[in-house]
């Protein structure tokens, strides 16, 4: 059996769940007996279980010999295949695919593409659901764009959703960057965006499932 990795982001948060669980299950340890406190284990069970569930950290590591390939940064259900105005950074039309994660996906995001990160910024904003289009520009998101060896620009966004309130990023501008290695992790629930060149070849369809550097969403033309 494999043991379940905790994502570092988890740490902090799966430690407070352990302790207030402790302290809940002592106070109806003293009050109660029988049935309600078995009723208040199993409950108390469950629920540490889901947020180790949800903080996972699986081990996954792909291996792409050619460099114009883009992976799913998250988790999720495709959403979005469409040509739009990206209005943030590039100025213009682009090839967006969005990924939407649910509670139930891993919420760590890796880089979908090597090379070099030319822009990281964070925006506040409001919490709608993700699953919306505007949620896109209007909630509280992070953009992170990499410039691939070939000099074509992929921009990722991190988008909170109407549960998530937090959205971790590591990328840094100038910071070398790779498939395989984590971009950052959104807490509870959120979507990603992937906005391409117009003419990147999509692998992927709306409704389509995906799996974290591992499932291929696109090829660049380099």
């Amino acid at each position: 059996m494999k043991r379940i990795k905790i994502h570092k982001e988890g740490y902090l948060i799966l430690l407070s769940v352990v302790l207030i669980i402790f302290m809940i299950n002592v106070l109806v340890y003293i009050r109660f007996s029988g049935v309600v406190l078995a009723i208040n284990v199993v409950i108390s069970a469950l629920l540490l279980a889901f947020v180790a569930y949800f903080f996972r950290n699986p081990a996954r590591v792909i291996d792409v010999d050619d460099p114009s390939l883009v992976v799913a940064p998250a988790d999720g259900t495709v959403v979005v295949v469409e040509p739009v105005e990206e209005p943030e950074y590039f100025g213009d039309k682009r090839m967006q695919v969005s990924i939407f994660m649910s509670v139930f996906n891993v919420h760590a995001n890796w880089y979908p593409i090597g090379g070099t990160v030319k822009k990281s910024i964070h925006h506040s904003g409001n919490h709608m659901a993700a699953f919306l289009p505007k949620s896109s520009i209007e909630n509280e998101r992070s953009t992170v764009v990499v410039e691939t060896p070939a000099k074509t620009e992929v921009l990722v966004r991190q988008v909170a959703g109407a549960l998530a309130r937090r959205i971790v990023t590591y990328a840094r501008e100038g910071k070398k960057c790779n498939i395989n290695e984590h971009m950052g992790f959104i807490k509870f629930g959120s979507r990603v965006d992937l906005f391409l060149p117009l003419d990147a070849e999509i692998f992927v369809t709306v409704g389509e499932k995906t799996t974290g550097n591992e499932t291929i969403i696109a090829r660049l033309n380099e």
